[in-house]
């Protein structure tokens, strides 16, 4: 007997004496060379030696499979790779009937079963049948009596950290610990909407599938939860009843919730905050003011909330529809409690009256406001700068100057307001209703509050003084603008990088340098502008305005800051200097420029790349990269370009214009950058050095091409082959083999090529020049090409080798 793994090993290969229990064991096993394994703990038989090495584990607790992403160990590599889906939410096992998609095999064949209402688990009792084995053996118990689960103490032993509440159940402990981490594991396929049970899920999957599962035996109505189905009835009877009142009810958790309006018992509380309620989907609701869930969203606007009540009124925003009418007036209301009220209008009902000065309100909420004008209670706290407030919807508006919140939008321009009076009065700039009459001049306002303002011109009030100064206001809010200027006090602090303004409307103007908003639009090109300053500036494009005249030359200008640096093009004046490097400027605007040199700083970064720039004319000229924009085109071969310097060395190409020359050689150069290139050829100076090899080189993109030698980086790719190249020149001369582009001509015969290097080659045909020359015997070629190959003749070499092959005849 050979010894494996803590197993018996037996051979067969010899005939075997059959006997009753070895008959038994090894029915199944063939009489050749197949052996059987037996387990030395509890005796289990295998028929491979591989199941008797996985069923070891068994015993061994031995778990050599274990997963990279958690850590937890298997020892099956089936379970492993099951439970490896659950990091990569792998789900291979597809359902054929409505496509939900499962982990495991086990899972998908259970869940079929509630298409095809199979249920091959049959109880001998009284022959109930069942989908799934679990639910027949929990069923049997109700015929044995059998609780084979005793509870043994009160133990708690999962406590959560939050809140301190002990949990039984390792599960019932883990669900809890999402409603205050708002985890939500679970995501649905179709619309992606996610939940913290998995039950749950699978529930909500039905409102897809329109699955209903559940079926009643009488009537055959389906429904998609079970819950649902044992509400469902066919029979009148109301079996439980109220002791108290002798109310019935269908359910027995009904009575007990009701007995709770007798007894005032709330058992449910909140974690949080101590409230207690007489039902749990009441505490469940609550816990969303915690946990800020919202789980019902409006189709039209997404907007979320957190009732589904508040979810249906707010439908009717969309709708429109008013469900309360008014008996007198016929006005319609889409809140219940709003009708309520507005019919105390007609009644003149004022039910509640004040204590102490026994004045009469017809709501209740005015009566708890009113109170506070005698009590000086102030119970609404703003937690950013501490001010008190007695109404609670003053406090809420109060709060989104910090939030800039602004929640109610106009439909005709989509401007957002922070108050609903606001809007209103905004609707009305749209309408241009003015139902705001002066009676000394009939002049029109939209608001009563410019009214007011409006009439102090008659009267000449100025009720508002400063008491530095004496200075009289006709409005206090200009009085509290204008003690700014004495006080220094800056109250309006952007919240993105905390500059602060003393007036709230250089606040808004500054927050459009960060929201990029532009509310002010050309009416003839449409673009817009974040200031109407900077659209009237803009307008004179159009107009052709220069209003702005220079003194000495006549010259004119559309804007004053553009004469007042044309200015100091005369008196040659650069009141601009540099603290550093001393470089003086004649523009404020061209010092900032060159301090960024000195800072690296690059305050300017694109939307698209992220790539950062120093200034925004570079970056308006990098967008046009991603734009594809060229808005200048040349007027002789419409050529267009996305830079006006590209245009303007392109014009000439045209005009042979060459004006950058050089002293020394008077050669000429039609760009300054080709004339500093070419001064370095005279100064051999190569400022740029490669710091892989030290190979320096006269111009910087040659620095940067040749870096690619060592990258092997090759960033232009050919959009038709896709081939790469690491030079930008080399990818423009490969896409002329494919647009058989010939760009280039012969100034003497006309003659077209598509590369410079072929044109050169064929200039020498008629200037017969030959640059070549063999260092032998000093004879003069017109190409490379030809001084190689006329240099074999001197080498003797043959680099080009022929082979003949034999005809075989046959």
């Amino acid at each position: 007997m050979e010894k494996a793994i803590e197993t018996n090993e037996t051979n067969f290969s010899e005939p075997c004496v059959e006997t009753a229990d070895t008959d038994e064991i090894v029915k199944n096993i063939t009489h050749s060379t197949e052996k059987y394994f037996t387990c030395n703990v509890c005796g289990k038989f295998c028929s491979r030696k591989w199941d008797l090495k996985i069923h070891s584990y068994m015993h061994t607790k031995d778990k050599p499979y274990s997963c990279d992403a958690c850590g937890k160990g298997f020892s099956q590599i089936a379970s492993f790779e099951a439970h490896y889906r659950s990091h990569t939410g792998e789900n291979p096992f597809c359902c054929d009937v409505c496509g939900e998609k499962f982990s495991r095999k086990y899972s998908l064949d259970r869940h079929i079963r509630t298409h095809t209402k199979e249920k091959p688990y049959s109880c001998d009792v009284c022959h109930k049948d069942f989908s799934y084995k679990s639910g027949l053996i929990v069923h049997y118990r109700m015929h044995t009596g059998e609780k084979p689960y005793t509870c043994q103490t009160n133990e708690k032993p999962y406590s959560c950290d939050v809140c301190n509440k002990g949990f039984s159940h390792k599960s019932t402990f883990n669900l809890h610990r999402r409603t205050h981490t708002n985890e939500k594991p679970y995501s649905c396929n179709v619309c992606h909407k996610d939940f913290s049970h998995r039950r749950t899920l699978d529930a909500h999957y039905r409102t897809h599938t329109n699955e209903k599962p559940y079926s009643c035996d009488i009537c055959n109505k389906s429904f998609s939860s079970n819950s649902h189905l044992n509400v469902h009835t066919h029979t009148e009877e109301k079996p439980y009843s109220c002791d108290i009142c002798h109310k019935d009810f269908f359910r027995k958790e009904h009575l007990k919730r009701h007995s709770l309006t007798h007894t005032g018992d709330k058992p449910f509380s909140c974690d949080v905050c101590g409230r207690k309620f007489s039902r749990k989907c009441n505490l469940n609701v609550h816990y969303r003011i915690h946990t800020n869930e919202k789980p019902y969203s409006c189709n039209i606007c997404n907007k979320d909330f957190s009732h589904k009540t508040h979810l249906n009124v707010h439908f009717r925003t969309h709708t429109n529809e008013k469900p309360y009418s008014c008996d007198v007036c016929n006005k319609g209301f889409s809140h219940k409690n709003t009708f309520n009220l507005h019919r105390r209008t007609h009644t003149n009902e004022k039910p509640y009256s004040c204590n102490i000065c026994h004045k009469d309100f017809s709501h209740k909420t005015h009566l708890n406001v009113h109170f506070r004008t005698h009590t000086n209670e102030k119970p609404y706290s703003c937690d950013v700068c501490n001010k008190g407030f007695s109404h609670k919807s003053t406090f809420n508006l109060h709060r989104r100057t910090h939030t800039n919140e602004k929640p109610y939008s106009c439909n005709i321009c989509h401007k957002d307001f922070s108050q609903r009076r606001t809007l209103n009065n905004h609707y009305r700039t749209h309408t241009n209703e003015k139902p705001y009459s002066c009676d000394e001049c009939d002049k029109h306002f939209s608001t009563k509050s410019y009214l007011n303002v409006h009439l102090r011109t008659h009267t000449k009030e100025y009720p508002y003084s400063c008491d530095v100064c004496g200075k009289g206001f006709s409005q206090r809010s200009i009085l509290k603008t204008h003690l700014r200027t004495h006080t220094k006090e800056k109250p309006f602090a952007c919240d993105i990088c905390s500059k602060a303004f003393s007036r709230t409307s250089d606040l808004k103007r500054h927050l459009r340098i960060h929201t990029k908003e532009k509310p002010f639009e050309c009416d003839i090109c449409n673009k817009a502008f974040s200031y109407i300053s900077n659209l009237k500036r803009h307008l004179r494009i159009h107009t052709k305005e220069k209003p702005f005249e220079c003194d000495i030359c006549n010259k004119a200008f559309s804007y004053i800051s553009n004469l007042k640096r044309h200015l100091r093009t005369h008196t040659k004046e650069k009141p601009f200097a540099c603290d550093i490097c001393n470089k003086a400027f004649s523009d404020m605007s061209s010092l900032k420029r060159h301090l960024r040199t000195h800072t690296k700083e690059k305050p300017f970064a694109c939307d698209i790349c992220n790539k950062a720039f120093s200034d925004m004319s570079s970056l308006n000229r990098h967008l046009r990269t991603h734009t594809k924009e060229k808005p200048f085109a040349c007027d002789i071969c419409s050529k267009a370009f996305s830079m006006l310097s590209s245009l303007k060395r392109h014009l000439r190409t045209h005009t042979k214009e060459k004006p950058f020359a050089y002293d020394i050689c008077s050669k000429a150069f039609s760009k300054l950058s080709s004339l500093k290139y070419h001064l370095r050829t005279h100064t051999e100076e190569k400022p740029f050095a490669c710091d892989i090899c030290s190979k320096a080189f006269f111009e910087m993109s040659y620095l940067k091409n040749h870096l690619r030698t060592h990258t092997k980086n090759k960033p232009f790719v050919c959009f038709i082959c896709s081939k790469a190249f690491s030079k930008f020149s080399s990818l423009k001369n490969h896409l002329r083999m494919h647009t058989k582009e010939k760009p280039l001509a012969c100034d003497i015969c006309n003659k077209a090529f598509s590369y410079i290097s072929s044109l050169k080659r064929h200039l020498r045909t008629h200037t017969k020049e030959k640059p070549f020359a063999c260092n032998i015997c000093s004879k003069a070629f017109s190409y490379i090409s030809s001084l190689k190959t006329h240099l074999r003749t001197h080498t003797k070499e043959k680099p080009f080798a022929v082979k003949r092959f034999l005809r075989c005849r046959v």
